[in-house]
């Protein structure tokens, strides 16, 4: 790996403080100054008014909690939007009003409407698939019907699939792949940082751009202010790759920022397609260390489950075309039978909990076990319910979490749950070597989910994500097995660990649960 021939654009780039100042961290912190700021310049310089003031804003607060108890948002988040008004009233009475006013991405919330209505029967379900008596013993019949209510999410049978318990099997099966390309590669990733890892990639989609293979790069426009530049499509095109950010971040107030694309998704030639949690960046594969071990989960599916991997990258990529093409989408490779697999993801701009649905009917139907593991654990009351009604009904539900945080706000939240959890008969881990990034499902020998989404509330109510829905596959028992081979790396959570806990995570917990739906 060390030796390989890498193509390098620009030097890495750090995170700054522009990073914090867009996160809903800084978002709070600015609001909370704003706060202060205010009432400091009301009642200094305009302090004949000040009864003036207050009544205006105490109506306007009323007028805004009448209109939280009739919103359809998630109850966790009403009880936020309450504490914030409750401390600060002016901004958060204001941030409110913005947010729900859909204020900068109206525009964006309507194309995607428009593309979904467009797509809504481009792949169609195949009645002899759906009609087996298997899937429908096992209610997955009934997830299909509800994934294709919200959107365009076939079950295939034949289609194989191939687990990676790393991101270094992942980028040498990519690398593999990519060479192999001869119409089409296209990348949609929630972060890309020079250096090894897309070094290596960037060298083959170079090649492939000159040899007329149509290359086309999608990055969160997160990217621009983290570890690439607002030229690094330029830099791209120059090469023959087609490159646009998603979202990029851009001198104007909007809440736009607040929807991130966390997708990742490879798709060549229609044929192969790969999705999981690796992003393109060098601690993915252990090249470089920031939070101890990096473990990462992904698949690699071939057949005709690639078409919904297919129409998923082109509906984003259509987002910002004025002429709109979804040639790719008709190309049905077929592969030998290996289980049933249903590719789906979650927009952010509908009501649909497309991600925490899947996740809650896996749970609420599991028999013997439910094995997870997530980086991030901040829920709602909805799936925390279904987690400890799962334990308490005798499944055995057990979570892998880091054992080393890439963020401590975070990982102070996820162990507010830990008591609720536990005393439920929930299993809690932390994997001891360094970091936990997979995002994994597996049920009862015969079910699995491995994707992008996160057990917290950007992934479930805030993000573009996608993710695999994995049933009788015979990677399935592949992906218990690195279950309990990661369950051999962790130290257990229990009563006397979470009573021994550090008093800053515990303090920190404390006062993050108030702000959890904006974290």
């Amino acid at each position: 790996m060390e030796n390989r021939e890498i193509l390098t654009l620009m030097p890495r780039k750090r995170k700054g403080l522009l990073r914090l100042v867009f996160s809903r961290v800084g978002l709070v912190a600015v609001l909370l100054v704003m706060e202060i700021i205010l009432l400091l310049g009301f009642y200094l310089w305009f302090s004949d008014y000040f009864t003036w003031f207050a009544t205006v804003q105490g109506i306007f607060s009323l007028i805004m909690v009448f209109y939280l108890f009739n919103n359809t948002m998630d109850y966790s988040a009403k009880l936020t939007w309450m504490y914030l008004i409750m401390l600060m009233p002016v901004p958060a009475t204001i941030l409110l009003w913005f947010t729900q006013r859909n204020i900068g991405h109206r525009v964006l919330r309507q194309r995607m409407e428009d593309l979904i209505g467009l797509t809504k029967h481009t792949l169609t379900q195949d009645p002899e698939t759906y009609a087996k008596q298997e899937l429908i013993d096992s209610g997955t019949d009934d997830l299909c019907r509800y994934l294709n209510r919200t959107g365009c999410f076939p079950v295939y049978e034949h289609t194989q699939v191939r687990f990676f318990g790393s991101g270094e099997a992942k980028f040498e099966a990519m690398l593999e792949e990519l060479e192999k390309a001869e119409k089409f590669i296209w990348l949609e990733y929630f972060i890309i940082d020079e250096g090894l890892m897309w070094g290596s990639i960037l060298k083959i989609l170079a090649d492939k751009a000159k040899a007329g293979v149509d290359v086309r790069v999608m990055y969160d426009g997160m990217c621009e202010i983290s570890t690439l530049n607002a030229l690094y499509p330029k830099k791209l095109a120059a090469l023959g790759i087609r490159c646009k950010p998603f979202a990029k971040i851009e001198p104007f107030i909007s809440s736009h920022y607040n929807y991130r694309d966390h997708r990742k998704i490879l798709v060549i030639d229609g044929k192969v397609g790969f999705t999981g949690g690796v992003n393109l960046a060098d601690e993915y594969i252990n090249h470089i260390e920031r939070f101890g071990h990096w473990k990462d989960t992904a698949v690699m599916l071939k057949g005709e489950a690639v078409q919904s991997l297919t129409l998923m990258f082109l509906q984003m990529w259509n987002m910002s075309e004025t002429e709109i093409s979804w040639a790719g989408t008709e190309i049905r490779e077929p592969a030998e039978n290996d289980g049933y697999v249903m590719p789906y993801c979650d927009f952010p701009l509908d009501n649909d909990k497309v991600g925490e649905n899947v996740y809650m009917d896996i749970l609420y139907r599991a028999r013997s076990y439910v094995h997870i593991m997530t980086p991030y654990l901040i829920l709602d009351n909805e799936l925390e319910t279904a987690l400890k009604y799962a334990a308490e009904r005798g499944v055995d539900v057990k979570l892998i979490l880091p054992g080393i945080p890439d963020k401590k706000l975070a990982y102070s939240l996820a162990k507010t749950h830990y008591r609720s959890l536990t005393e439920a008969g929930v299993k809690i881990y932390e994997y001891t070597p360094g970091f936990v990034h997979a995002k994994v499902f597996v049920s009862d020998d015969e079910k699995a989910v491995v994707g992008t989404i996160n057990l917290d509330y950007r992934s479930l109510y805030h993000h573009f994500e996608c993710a695999v829905y994995l049933f009788r596959c015979a990677c399935i028992p592949e992906i218990e097995q690195d279950f309990q081979n990661t369950l051999q790396k962790c130290r257990a959570v229990t009563a006397e660990t979470i009573r021994k806990e550090s008093l800053f995570y515990k303090l920190t917990g404390v006062f993050m649960k108030i702000i959890a739906p904006l974290m």
